[in-house]
């Protein structure tokens, strides 16, 4: 019975002194002579990393390492840091202060690092990174790749997006004869609030674009493993309104890339276009809009840009050595008279047609603009697009933004519109309803085309036969509506 007295009496003051030190300064002091003590008995080495390099410019590598310090949880052990400021919104970040000390660990080592600062005319700073000589063999070229990962990951998540465009601007010369118009890039933050959730874009559709993003954006060494320039080209084409601006930006705030916008009518000739493109920055969206007004099969230049110009921009050699990590975007109405050079494999990988509205992507916008996800007038908006009434996504955002306050009222203008759209069209075309999609001919024409509505989101088997043998039309099988698409996103070859 005593002894059971005796291990319960024990137990208890364990208990109440674990509690006493975890309440208390104390574990952290015997934590910190036991690192005095363990400093002691093994031999370390320092490395010191300057923010200036000797030629008085800025070391890349001390940048990232601030960034990877000032992410350590054990940053708030230091005896002072720093809040400050961040980028977004009233959000507030922890910075290491000058000549204060923060502790990592990286494959089992303890490394310890300390903000040197000295006051002098120069005003230098250094991080001193103090480690085991027994771990710096065996770690450190990890440990230095491990901060390079983490801060270019910290950086793309805190990044804030710009939108460059080209503008041209007169060159100054003491001479008159001498001046110059060249083009230079200008930018503003990229504000636009539309993200791939808030695109009326079939959701199955949705998560093979956000696939294909993310592979490209881990495929580094395999493009470069097949000698390949690490970048990759999509096509949006279809009707004025129906949505390919917004869906670059959504685009690009889901891989948080820049965007550099081409005005090609603001490009003098062929050379001014390779400048634009030697000037741009990896990671970014290379935008070309209404490239339809300059790549045609009858018309091969216009302001002075040449189509061979066009097309080296898209994958010619300075894009070859300076096109690393880009996504290129083209915009177009109509690609039925486009040279078939232009939309190549390599130069256009992902074809994305954008067709007027069809329920689905009513059902979409009815959602993001008024908040419903069902009214008893949906079955009368379904009924009048089976006649082939349609609408752009653009129009029919503004009658529901209009009437936001209504949302009955909302629903009634989008049936007039409906209506006084299908009317014209049946008017127009004399023919009994049932219209397509302006451009749905051509959809059928390509193997690699998507559109956006889900209604034919992946390739035909007519494009795979060509590039397959004619595996199908051996078979005498005759192509359904369930075989002409696919599920999935087409790579090119």
């Amino acid at each position: 019975m005593g002894v059971l007295i005796l291990s319960f009496v024990v137990i208890v003051l364990v208990i109440a002194v674990r509690l006493f030190l975890y309440r208390t300064a104390i574990t952290l002091r015997l934590k910190e002579w036991g690192h005095w003590v363990e400093d002691r008995i093994h031999v370390h080495q320092t490395l010191k990393v300057p923010e200036l390099n000797e030629n008085s410019q800025e070391n890349i590598f001390y940048r990232k390492v601030s960034t990877y310090l000032n992410s350590l949880s054990t940053i708030e052990d230091s005896d002072f840091t720093n809040l400050i400021s961040g980028k977004k919104p009233n959000s507030v970040v922890l910075s290491l202060d000058d000549d204060q000390i923060v502790a990592d660990t990286f494959l089992g080592a303890r490394l310890s690092w300390t903000n040197e600062h000295i006051n002098d005319k120069i005003n230098k700073k250094t991080f001193i990174l103090k480690i085991k000589k027994k771990d710096k063999r065996r770690i450190l070229q990890a440990y230095i790749q491990h901060i390079y990962r983490t801060s270019e990951d910290i950086e793309t998540r805190c990044k804030e997006l710009k939108l460059y465009m080209n503008t041209m601007t007169m060159t100054s010369s003491t001479s008159a004869c001498d001046n110059r118009i060249v083009n230079r890039w200008s930018s503003v933050r990229l504000s636009h609030p539309a993200t791939l959730e808030t695109i009326a874009m079939d959701s199955d559709l949705k998560k093979k674009v956000k696939s294909d993003l993310e592979l490209f954006l881990k495929s580094k060494q395999y493009y470069h493993r097949l000698g390949r320039v690490w970048k990759r080209s999509y096509l949006l084409y279809g009707p004025s309104g129906t949505g390919k601006s917004s869906f670059i930006s959504a685009i690009a705030k889901f891989i948080s890339y820049d965007v550099y916008d081409i005005d090609l009518s603001k490009v003098k000739d062929d050379s001014d276009l390779k400048m634009l493109l030697l000037q741009t920055t990896s990671r970014s969206v290379i935008v070309v809009e209404d490239l339809d007004r300059f790549v045609t099969s009858n018309n091969s230049s216009l302001s002075g840009i040449s189509l061979s110009g066009i097309l080296n921009f898209m994958d010619g050699i300075l894009n070859s050595c300076c096109g690393d990590e880009k996504i290129m975007i083209f915009t177009m109405n109509n690609k039925e008279k486009i040279d078939q050079a232009v939309l190549r494999p390599g130069r256009i990988d992902v074809h994305l047609y954008f067709p007027l509205c069809n329920f689905n992507s009513f059902k979409t916008l009815a959602n993001n603009c008024l908040g419903l996800k069902d009214h008893k007038l949906f079955s009368q908006v379904e009924e009048i697009f089976l006649t082939g009434a349609t609408i752009s996504p653009a129009e029919m955002s503004e009658l529901m933004i209009s009437n936001r306050g209504s949302p009955g009222r909302a629903l009634r203008s989008v049936i007039t519109a409906l209506q006084i759209n299908g009317d014209a069209r049946l008017s127009s075309s004399g023919k009994n309803g049932m219209l397509l999609p302006d451009d749905t001919s051509s959809v059928a024409e390509d193997s690699n085309v998507y559109v956006m509505d889900g209604s034919c989101s992946v390739p035909v088997v007519k494009e795979i036969q060509k590039l397959y043998g004619l595996l199908r039309m051996k078979s005498g099988k005759k192509v359904g509506p369930s075989d002409q698409f696919s599920g999935s996103i087409e790579r090119s070859r």
